[in-house]
């Protein structure tokens, strides 16, 4: 089937986990981050103390996803796709309102779990179960939601909030999750996706189903994990301080936010590169590969200060995201099957939400203790590289089952 025949096939199942993508941008830190200077000006608090409450809260949110998130092996997609919608709503408005420090911490625990967590979620997962045959392309599809918020809501959050302030943009962000996303998602995914004869016929037997309890006592999730969660760890920590960036850079936020346009453009190129080589050449032998951009990344943002700098590292980002995004969610399935895949990626995303957790706590530590930032990133460009060669073993590790 050619790209543009399975997106016409196949175009409901595609925007509905496209859609689910692009509005858990609530929730993602590349906007909430928007509000942190006005959060802690309001109530007083330092760059490690407002980390701090956001770690606690994505912690929360992510230990709350690993059983949250098995949802999706028992009931409907629209059905889940609903109530995190409507809860996800509820939490922009707890924002809006916020009125004391443990208000902004039950806010940001919302966000990160209705957003980042099971809307992120839900969308890879039932792209990668609605499909087998083409699952590179549909993961692709649907990795292209998370660009589109990030080249739009930042921009549009700063107009907004020189408008209606920083609580008003929050309020508006409810009503379009209201108005505009549930009732679009509800009718796109009143139907669920059956394969078709040709398609099943097409598809790669699936080999072995492995249990979330058999994925957990296995060495080599725990090793790819560690190595595949760096872009969520690096890149939230330096978008929670993306302030404190350009203040010691001295680049204005206009431009870092207007930069998260070519870290979209950045994805959307990955995403649509990477999708079609995984169907050709599975998820298992790309993987040695998927640190290479976000190492380079981290070497320039330490080492050049000039505004470009600012541009070059989130093309680099984007790049990283879009090609770690899309083949994470094929490989999951890929290698451990998809009969408990709701189960097995709930615990697989909440590692990855512990990582976005770990980050912005650990940098706004270090920023309190005066740790030059610069030594800070140079030190993620090197735990990146360390992986390369450890994701290369891991890839070799399951080829090897494959084959037995």
């Amino acid at each position: 089937m050619t790209y543009l025949g399975f997106l016409r096939d196949n175009a409901r199942w595609l925007s509905a986990s496209y859609l689910l993508a692009v509005f858990s941008g609530f929730g993602q830190t590349f906007f909430i981050a928007l509000s942190a200077g006005d959060i802690r000006a309001e109530f007083g608090l330092s760059h490690g103390e407002l980390g701090l409450i956001y770690m606690v809260a994505t912690l929360a949110s992510a230990f709350s996803l690993s059983y949250v998130g098995k949802s999706l092996d028992y009931f409907p997609v629209r059905r889940i796709a609903v109530i995190v919608i409507s809860s996800l709503a509820l939490s922009c408005l707890l924002m809006a309102t916020t009125a004391a420090v443990w208000m902004v911490g039950l806010a940001f625990f919302g966000l990160r779990l209705c957003g980042q967590g099971m809307l992120t979620h839900t969308s890879i997962t039932a792209a990668g179960r609605w499909f087998s045959a083409q699952r590179g392309r549909a993961v692709s599809v649907a990795m292209l939601g998370f660009p589109t918020a990030e080249a739009l809501f930042p921009i549009l959050f700063v107009l907004l909030s020189g408008y209606v302030g920083w609580r008003g943009a929050w309020t508006v962000s409810a009503g379009v999750l209201l108005l505009l996303c549930l009732p679009i998602l509800a009718v796109l995914l009143a139907k669920d996706r059956i394969a078709s004869a040709s398609e099943t016929a097409s598809a790669k037997p699936e080999g072995r189903q492995w249990t979330r309890a058999e994925v957990l006592r296995d060495p080599v999730f725990w090793l790819v994990s560690a190595g595949i969660n760096a872009p969520a760890c690096i890149g939230t920590a330096i978008f929670f301080h993306q302030v404190y960036l350009v203040e010691l850079r001295g680049w204005s936020l206009e431009l870092f936010a207007g930069a998260f346009l070519v870290m979209a453009a950045g994805v959307v190129c990955a995403s649509l590169t990477i999708g079609p080589l995984i169907d050709r050449y599975s998820a298992r032998h790309l993987l040695p590969f998927t640190l290479l951009p976000l190492t380079v990344a981290c070497a320039v943002l330490a080492t050049v200060h000039l505004p470009v700098a600012a541009f070059i590292f989130m093309g680099l980002v984007g790049v990283s995201n879009g090609f770690n995004g899309t083949l994470v969610g094929a490989l999951w399935p890929e290698v451990y099957g998809t009969r408990y895949l709701g189960a097995i990626r709930a615990v697989a995303f909440s590692l990855m939400v512990f990582a976005s957790a770990a980050g912005p706590g650990a940098v706004g530590w270090l920023i309190d203790n005066s740790v030059p930032f610069d030594l800070q990133v140079m030190g993620m460009g090197a735990y990146c590289l360390v992986f390369c060669f450890v994701l290369t073993g891991a890839a070799r590790v399951y080829r090897d089952r494959e084959q037995s």
